[in-house]
């Protein structure tokens, strides 16, 4: 690093960042514009148009224009056989969240005056499919009371004609007026074709549900679609729903812990083990519980194999009075109770339930997609949406780097600290690496920092169109100070030593990863 090069904070940053650029025949900066740039070249926008494209960045970073789909589904479906339609359970659904959606669309995407609420309409089906209306249910998205949009696919089912152990889903979303905003697709889904009955084994986990994992728990009276009902949260109060499910964490529970203390515990979950149930858009938690096995409406109170997708299984509370049959959760119409059950009068290690405290229980996935489309000059699909699953920092002082691991990066991505572009290179369609930008990017005063900096990390696709991220990247100053009076003034070695010593050292400790919310 120059001392004196630095020392004029004044000036407004350029596109270029603190790495020195050893042979330009090495490396060479090209144009954002230059989308078909090969794998392995350093490439940066135009002076003219990162100050453009820094404006909308700050924008949406204060203002929060982040657009946001969210695609909910079991792990596991059951095929379908003849005629008979096996709906997928719980019923894969997706939630539009972020004040993007309300924010006035750029040019050549105005609204109607006078129109309001979704402003999106979506259509689901299985990949693959050939996309007919037999084979697609249109989503209709209303607006929940927490302001997300949510819209439910309650006819998909996979019929036995076709021969797949895995599938996606896929979600096309199309925006008032027939303009296509994109097409989004789930997790892998394994199909199988009806729950395991035998017992299941540590060595063929395929099915097994592990702690920490996430789950829906249902309840189906006496095998009527109709009158299924999933656990929920509502209010701040759980209940059973018959039109959204909610999505749990399975903890692995010590009952020497207090409650909401989940010490990490690896493994796979299995009946008779104290567990507890963590919503995971809420944080609400029910008390510990005792996993039960359920047969013939009975809860197996020896049982001590791991737990299976799509078993029957009961939730005990501890602590009942010996002898007894215990209380497990129920529900009552739309309540969440106790349901106190007998002691099954010829086998000691049974207790006798009701139809309404059998659950039965299914693994879950989610993915994520956020954009904004309020920087965007196109009219082109935002799709594919890049995802950053993990930074891996190399390098220190004048030359550190940042590695995003991930899914559907492109040469036409850059990538963003804060409101600062840094050079970034494309390597794979799962690897981009960047210039981690010099912290006087951010600010005049950078050398008199006594706290860290945090600044969020994002991608900007060549046509504007923003991608906020889970990340963000955190300065953290060697030593700090403030400029002396002018009575003692610091010796200039001392000066540049200084600067030096606040150039900070980048390690695998300065940068921190946390969720937005």
């Amino acid at each position: 690093m120059d001392p004196a090069g630095a020392a004029d904070s004044s000036a407004p940053p350029g596109p270029l960042t603190h790495l020195s650029l050893q042979d330009s025949s090495e490396v060479r900066l090209q144009s954002g514009a230059d989308v078909g740039s090969l794998p392995g070249s350093w490439t940066s926008s135009s002076p003219e148009r990162t100050a453009v494209l820094r404006d909308g960045v700050r924008s949406c970073l204060q203002h929060g224009c982040e657009q946001t789909v969210r695609i909910l589904h079991a792990k596991v479906a059951q095929k379908s056989y003849g005629n008979e339609k096996r709906f997928f359970c719980p019923p894969p659904c997706v939630y539009l969240t972020g004040p993007g959606w309300r924010v006035k669309p750029v040019q050549g995407q105005a609204h109607q005056a006078g129109e309001t609420g979704a402003t999106v309409c979506g259509y689901m089906g299985l990949d693959g499919a050939s996309g007919s209306a037999a084979e697609t249910q249109k989503l209709n998205f209303e607006e929940q009371p927490d302001s997300r949009e949510f819209g439910c696919a309650k006819t998909l089912y996979i019929s036995d004609a076709d021969k797949r152990k895995h599938f996606r889903l896929v979600l096309r979303l199309v925006l008032r007026g027939g303009r296509e905003l994109g097409t989004f697709h789930s997790r892998l889904i394994k199909v199988i074709s009806k729950p395991s009955q035998k017992k299941q084994s540590l060595k063929n986990t395929d099915l097994c549900i592990s702690s920490g994992s996430k789950v829906s728990l249902f309840n189906r009276l006496r095998s009527q679609t109709v009158s299924t009902r999933y656990l929920s949260v509502e209010d701040g109060a759980f209940v059973a729903s018959a039109r959204q499910w909610a999505a749990f964490t399975l903890h692995l529970a010590d009952e020497h812990c207090s409650q909401g203390d989940f010490p990490p515990r690896e493994g796979y979950v299995r009946y008779g083990s104290l567990v507890q149930l963590v919503c995971t858009v809420t944080g609400i938690t029910l008390p510990p519980m005792i996993i039960r096995k359920v047969a013939k409406q009975c809860a197996l109170l020896d049982v001590d194999e791991p737990i299976s997708q799509l078993h029957k299984c009961a939730f005990q509370f501890p602590g009942g009075p010996p002898g007894g049959g215990g209380t497990y959760l129920c529900l009552a119409t739309e309540k969440v109770v106790q349901f106190q059950a007998s002691p099954c009068p010829k086998e000691a290690n049974k207790a006798l339930l009701n139809d309404s405290s059998c659950w039965t229980i299914i693994g879950t996935e989610s993915v994520e997609f956020s954009f904004s489309t309020s920087l965007a000059c196109t009219r082109e699909p935002v799709t594919p949406v890049p995802l950053i699953c993990t930074l891996e920092l190399s390098g220190g002082g004048d030359v550190a780097t940042l590695e995003l691991h991930g899914e559907n990066f492109h040469a036409g991505l850059k990538v963003w600290f804060g409101d600062v572009e840094a050079e970034t290179m494309y390597r794979s369609p799962r690897s981009l690496v960047c210039v981690v930008p010099d912290v006087a990017a951010f600010g005049s005063d950078w050398r008199w920092l006594r706290a860290p900096i945090t600044v969020p990390v994002s991608l900007v696709r060549a046509d504007g169109l923003f991608y906020p991220s889970a990340f963000s990247f955190t300065y953290t100053p060697e030593y700090s100070a403030r400029p002396g009076p002018p009575s003692a003034p610091k010796p200039a070695g001392d000066a540049d030593a200084l600067l030096e010593s606040i150039h900070h050292e980048f390690t695998r400790t300065n940068f921190h990863l946390f969720i937005q919310t």
